[in-house]
């Protein structure tokens, strides 16, 4: 028996700060399941710099953005998943276009590895770039048509360790249930060894890791945006022994302590 089918709707807690002024952030599915989580386009005219903090997801982004002059240059980027919160200061006026991908991509985009993977930042040369630069004046439908033309014949081939790799991922992210990296191998019908070896080979993280994630990027999001959050409460909410014991993960996971997110989250309020 082969991992269950996925079905899930797109979300954002990857991005702990979404809604600033002067930031516009959309995103579509591109109907590439397999493939492609989904297209996310920024668009920003800030008059003074914005510091954005984003968790990312365990996967990779192709993305095209703005050169620094406004002269029509661009620069496309392949960005390896993070397992630490990153923060990127928008300044002026820019734009970038990206692509977030399945794990089952990975094999598909670079020769890179297992913990390769983890913080890579490389100039990527197999996208349509400039094609997507002058789109970017133009409607998502161009986009999405240049990225279903580039990207169709790549789902094709799709195989099945990338699909278990993917569907591993997802439930780590959704099932709040699944705790274990024995119960992730159960829910995809495999092996633990099987689910180490693939998860490993295409995201960088291990099966635990992933779930710690999710449960770190739940923890994130409510204590940036819910400044407030009792910790004792969030820790026994998100299946942790004590409060400890939460802020000892969270800050081996997210790279800072619940209180520097909180602090985060309150001045971002003014």
């Amino acid at each position: 028996m082969g991992p269950p089918e996925i079905h899930h709707a797109i979300t954002s807690r990857g991005h702990l700060n979404p809604g600033s002024p002067g930031v516009v952030f959309d995103r579509f599915e591109l109907g590439l399941p397999d493939l492609v989580r989904n297209v996310w386009v920024v668009r920003w005219r800030l008059d003074r710099p914005l510091t954005q903090r984003v968790l990312n997801y365990p996967a990779l982004n192709v993305v095209v953005e703005a050169g620094p002059q406004v002269d029509g240059s661009h620069h496309t980027g392949l960005h390896g998943p993070q397992p630490h919160v990153t923060e990127r200061t928008l300044t002026g006026t820019g734009w970038a276009v990206g692509v977030l991908f399945r794990p089952a991509a990975t094999p598909l985009l670079t020769d890179l590895v297992d913990t390769g993977l983890l913080g890579v930042d490389v100039a990527f040369h197999d996208a349509p770039s400039t094609r997507l630069a002058a789109a970017m004046t133009g409607e998502s439908e161009e986009l999405r048509g240049i990225l279903q033309e580039w990207l169709t014949p790549l789902a094709d081939r799709v195989d099945a360790a990338g699909r278990l790799a993917t569907s591993a991922a997802v439930i780590a992210e959704e099932r709040a249930d699944i705790t274990t990296a024995a119960a992730l191998a159960d829910a995809v019908h495999a092996s633990v060894r099987t689910v180490e070896r693939v998860v490993r080979r295409h995201t960088g993280f291990t099966p635990k890791q992933l779930i710690e994630c999710r449960r770190m990027q739940d923890a994130a999001t409510q204590l940036y945006t819910e400044p407030d959050t009792d910790l004792s409460t969030l820790a026994a909410d998100l299946g942790f022994t004590d409060h400890a014991h939460f802020s000892r993960r969270y800050r081996g996971v997210i790279g800072e302590t619940p209180g520097r997110t909180r602090a985060a989250g309150r001045a971002a309020r003014g």
